[in-house]
């Protein structure tokens, strides 16, 4: 009868050694990692269909300039990274080398498409890991085909995996309303469109933040004075097209939300997202998330982890298969979950294995 507080005992301690650790080691990291110059993102006009070309070619001339005044500063690894994104071949609708770096790179046809995935990475994602992120991002544009593009949406700074910044939400309140804004923005370039949330790890927090958020600022709306409907408006991921109208007030407008590798969202189940999308989790067989405690305790006077398990049947997704891979395997071509994490994009919901 005493399991159950044992055991939550036991994660919270745990929590309690991870924070202190990812405190502790940070410090001297730290000083590693001197500011790096880099040029001011280019200014773009507002997005359309019929600007993406000046956008890209934009930020192509900005990643070589970042280039060469990396270079001259003495970091050939950063110069290296960006230098490759000014290649005439890439297609960034956004682009920063300041800091760690953003970038927001596009793969097929972004205003043509029928189907939009938008990724979001978790911890460790920068300029200068960057190429993994794409891999995966290119590995899902050609098992979707031509019917779909991809975004590979490094929108914000990523805590590092062993920092106090991955324990904690705060990065995720930071980069939710940078994610709304850019879902808002592909209504723009593309109204027929049905996009779906691709979340990884720590990317699976931004993604619930940016859900709940999105429907705490439509109740902000309502209090105000402002009528229209908030919270749920029919079927799931009904054609913006069909209807001429975007989703509920209050909702995220995506069809899908996926969430994969996850440490925990913040929020208990599917329900506390506040989202009309069809929730989906999956993990794989040798990821080692599945060790982190999926729990919150009050710890120097915050909130550290994240709660319910998205896999488990408390939180209430709908789980897909994700074979045998690891924390990094989610999006390597042939894999189970890459397979699956396409058909979901794709709206081909009855063709998804589930675990």
């Amino acid at each position: 009868m005493r399991r159950p507080g044992r055991l939550g005992r036991l994660s919270r301690g745990l929590l309690a050694a991870l924070v202190t650790a990812a405190v502790v080691v940070p410090i001297s990291a730290a000083a590693a990692h001197p500011e790096i110059p880099a040029p001011a993102p280019a200014r773009l006009t507002a997005m359309s269909s019929a600007t993406l070309d000046d956008a890209y070619a934009a930020n192509r001339a900005n990643a070589a300039e970042a280039a060469r005044m990396a270079a001259d500063h003495g970091d050939h690894g950063r110069a290296a990274a960006v230098r490759s994104m000014a290649d005439p071949g890439r297609h960034f609708l956004s682009f920063d080398a300041r800091g760690s770096g953003r970038a927001v790179e596009v793969f097929g046809d972004l205003a043509k498409a029928e189907r939009v995935a938008v990724l979001v990475p978790g911890s460790d994602t920068n300029l200068d890991t960057y190429e993994r992120f794409r891999a995966g991002a290119d590995a899902l544009h050609k098992r979707l085909g031509i019917r779909g593009a991809v975004v590979a949406w490094l929108g914000y700074e990523t805590p590092g995996t062993i920092s106090p910044e991955v324990l904690t939400t705060g990065r995720a309140k930071d980069a939710a309303p940078e994610l709304r804004g850019f879902i808002r923005e592909l209504e723009d370039l593309n109204l027929q469109a049905r996009v779906s949330l691709l979340c990884h790890s720590y990317g699976t927090v931004v993604c619930a933040e940016a859900a709940e958020s999105a429907f705490r600022a439509a109740g902000s709306v309502r209090s105000s004075g402002s009528s229209g409907p908030v919270g749920s408006s029919g079927a799931v991921g009904a054609s913006r097209a069909a209807s001429g109208e975007g989703r509920a007030m209050g909702d995220l407008d995506v069809s899908d939300i996926a969430l994969f590798g996850s440490p925990g969202t913040g929020a208990d189940s599917v329900a506390g997202l506040h989202t009309d999308a069809r929730v989906w989790a999956g993990r794989g067989a040798d990821d080692w998330i599945a060790d982190v405690p999926h729990a919150k305790a009050d710890l120097f006077g915050t909130t550290v982890g994240f709660g319910t398990d998205p896999v488990s049947p408390d939180f209430g997704a709908r789980v897909f298969a994700a074979g045998d891979g690891g924390h990094s395997d989610y999006l390597k071509p042939g894999s189970v979950s890459l397979d699956n994490l396409a058909r979901i994009v794709l709206g081909e919901t009855s063709e998804v294995t589930h675990a």
